[in-house]
């Protein structure tokens, strides 16, 4: 979707800062013994207070059942999709679990998601997610007018597979929104070997563009695994993932970041 209006603009920026709200409140609730379904029930309650729905509650995409929770919630090897109801056990020190919050406020839609440690984290996943939110950082400076969409994809998997040496997750990668949850185009965190894997690629971004850029990375393998008509996606080695996932508008002075102050929370909570 392409946004012009100020009064659009204004409306966007709106949603995007309440999915910021949202991860900030986590900030001091999440803890070693809450559930996956405490946390969700506490967004859906933020979500109530900021006077928004959940833009991923009872979502449907063919071959899956609606979507059953307020929010996505991807505990250590789980990269993506994660539902409060996959797992009955508490979070423990040491877990990593990466949050995806989707909003409609006043018919826009804000998307975006961070990956947390419980109390401590191991110097693989300090690593991993240090090196997740520097990518999505890297791969937004690369987002700018009239540059094709393939630069987004060089920058990130530049960073991750050649200077970190971990994995960028294949087939996943981030969208358009806006007045939709999804919207054209899709946009690869990888490079394609061939046009038919990525036939957008050479698309170029223009100003107005909104965009949900979502870096997923794993310590062990790109590859991935997920149980039929289940949402939940992991890493097919069971390796730990991170998701780390911004709101971008597309400007003619260069990329804006709607949920830029997610940058302030911190890697470790609890």
């Amino acid at each position: 979707m392409v946004v012009t209006a100020a009064q659009d603009i204004d409306a966007a920026s709106r949603s995007a800062t309440c999915v910021v709200r949202i991860h900030e409140r986590l900030v001091n609730f999440l803890r070693a013994g809450k559930t996956l379904a405490d946390i969700d029930s506490f967004i859906a309650s933020a979500l109530k207070d900021l006077k928004c729905k959940s833009a991923f509650l009872r979502y449907k995409i063919p071959g899956h059942p609606p979507f059953p929770s307020y929010s996505c919630l991807s505990v250590n090897d789980c990269i993506v999709h994660g539902t409060h109801n996959m797992s009955a056990n508490p979070l423990k020190p040491g877990d990593i679990i990466s949050i995806d919050i989707g909003v409609i406020h006043r018919g826009w839609y804000g998307d975006a998601a961070w990956t947390y440690a419980i109390e401590h984290a191991s110097d693989a996943a300090i690593a991993l997610m240090q090196c997740g939110r520097e990518s999505l950082n890297r791969g937004i400076a690369a987002v700018l007018s009239e540059r094709p969409l393939i630069d987004w994809a060089k920058a990130v998997q530049e960073y991750v597979e050649d200077e970190c040496g971990l994995h960028l997750v294949r087939g996943l990668g981030g969208h358009g929104y806006g007045r939709k949850l999804h919207n054209p185009p899709f946009v690869s965190n990888v490079v394609p070997h061939n046009t038919s894997e990525w036939p957008d690629a050479w698309r170029t971004f223009q100003p107005g563009m909104l965009l949900a850029l979502e870096p997923m990375l794993a310590v062990g393998t790109p590859s991935i695994t997920s149980e039929a008509r289940q949402w939940p996606i992991f890493t097919a080695d069971g390796s730990l993932s991170v998701h780390y996932e911004a709101d971008v508008l597309v400007t003619p002075e260069g990329p804006r970041n709607l949920t830029g102050a997610m940058n302030d929370l911190p890697d470790i909570v609890g």
